[in-house]
């Protein structure tokens, strides 16, 4: 395999994101439709999301130690495989508890299969351009919301929403399953003693890494950045609707922040690659902190535009980097571990920020303190990432034979 096998390896991940979160995430397009069917209450179908949510990111760590172990392509392969089985199997589910257990929690378990691992074998086979080929891979969730989800409500349309979910599951086996035999590792195996913590060749003790300062200032800033940007994110469309834009140009204003996100996640990759992942993030940190604060002052459809363009950009853009300073501080050799913990606290952060923004409309009748209280979380997130450690020099490694 020559050496441009690896943009295919991107395209891979890209594509398995794609199709993971945007399976994921169709629930907000099967709510109402599964609501009308079954009259089973919006708020138990939600917390299927919920469930998701937690799932994911207790799921995503025992998935990228796997990876770590066994290799990316099997993890992906039973991902596969479980993505489709979960999504055939909630649509044939018959009372609300099943449809929780099958979509909230095998749905959200499949879905944590792909990124820990796909971000890992991309870093293996990039030493330059590698914020780039990160943000690439990650930029399948932005497109997610530009495929999946209109195919979904295409679907429900023309074939109510229980055989909908079942022609999404059994695309999802189409798609990822060939997909997942295309992945490999790179033909020289990156070196084991790029980290810090790896001693004599030895595989770094997960002790001691967890412990880092390194790991602690990710994990903290990955966890605030998710925290600062779900609710305001989850509770836009209602937002704008309250400033008094139509439904459906609310709902579009989520098309341009996704929309955003995707340039933003090259924009950004781009950067970190020319200039460094630290200044990077942290002054995409501080514009994510200055657009929720804006939020409070916009109430035209056209200021929401404007203000999607640069919030989208901002939290999309900085999401790659989290994965690229795991590498760079961590090595190749528990890069699935180390981002699948770091990935767990973002996914908690994730799931904070929409309850808490529905008791804040639900005891205050407005979302004001919302993103007052997402913009000083944001704001902590880039005070967080300025203490980020300075990256470890690496010192020359003698020649070694490959070992089997």
């Amino acid at each position: 395999m020559g050496v441009s096998y690896r943009w295919v390896i991107v395209a891979v991940g890209a594509l398995m994101s794609c199709v993971a979160i945007g399976a994921m995430f169709s629930l907000a397009i099967f709510q109402e439709p599964i609501a009308s069917a079954t009259g089973w209450s919006h708020v138990g179908i939600a917390s299927a999301m919920t469930l998701n949510f937690i799932v994911m990111g207790f799921g995503g760590f025992l998935w990228g130690a796997a990876s770590d172990r066994f290799g990316p392509r099997l993890v992906v392969m039973i991902g596969s495989v479980l993505l489709g089985l979960a999504l055939v199997l909630a649509s044939r589910a018959e009372t609300l508890m099943q449809f929780q257990l099958t979509y909230g929690v095998l749905v959200g378990l499949a879905a944590s299969a792909f990124f820990a691992p796909m971000i890992a074998a991309t870093t293996a086979w990039f030493d330059e351009n590698r914020g780039l080929a990160v943000s690439l891979v990650s930029a399948g969730m932005g497109v997610a919301p530009m495929t999946i989800s209109p195919f979904a409500r295409w679907l429900i349309s023309a074939y109510e929403w229980r055989p909908a979910m079942l022609i999404i599951g059994v695309a999802v086996w189409v798609l990822l399953l060939p997909a997942a035999l295309l992945v490999r590792r790179p033909p020289a195996a990156a070196a084991e003693s790029d980290s810090e913590f790896a001693v004599d060749g030895a595989r770094p003790q997960l002790s001691k890494v967890f412990r880092s300062s390194q790991f602690i200032v990710l994990g903290l800033t990955f966890f605030a950045c998710c925290a600062a940007h779900s609710g305001p994110i989850f509770h836009m469309v209602n937002y704008a609707t309250i400033c008094g834009v139509a439904p459906m140009a609310a709902v579009s204003i989520y098309s341009v922040e996704g929309l955003a996100g995707l340039g933003g996640r090259l924009l950004y990759g781009s950067l970190a690659d020319r200039i460094g992942v630290k200044p990077v993030l942290v002054a995409g940190l501080l514009v994510q902190a200055a657009a929720l604060a804006t939020y409070l002052f916009v109430s035209q459809l056209g200021e929401f535009y404007a203000l999607a363009i640069i919030f989208g950009s901002a939290y999309g853009g900085v999401m790659p980097l989290y994965a690229v300073l795991a590498r760079e501080y961590f090595g190749q050799r528990i890069i699935g571990t180390v981002l699948g913990a770091a990935t767990m606290l973002s996914s908690l952060g994730m799931a904070f920020g929409p309850l808490i923004g529905g008791w804040i409309f639900d005891t205050f009748a407005n979302y004001s303190w919302l993103f007052i209280g997402s913009a000083m979380v944001g704001l902590g997130a880039a005070a967080i990432a300025l203490a980020f450690p300075p990256l470890a020099r690496q010192k020359p490694q003698p020649a070694f034979g490959v070992s089997s």
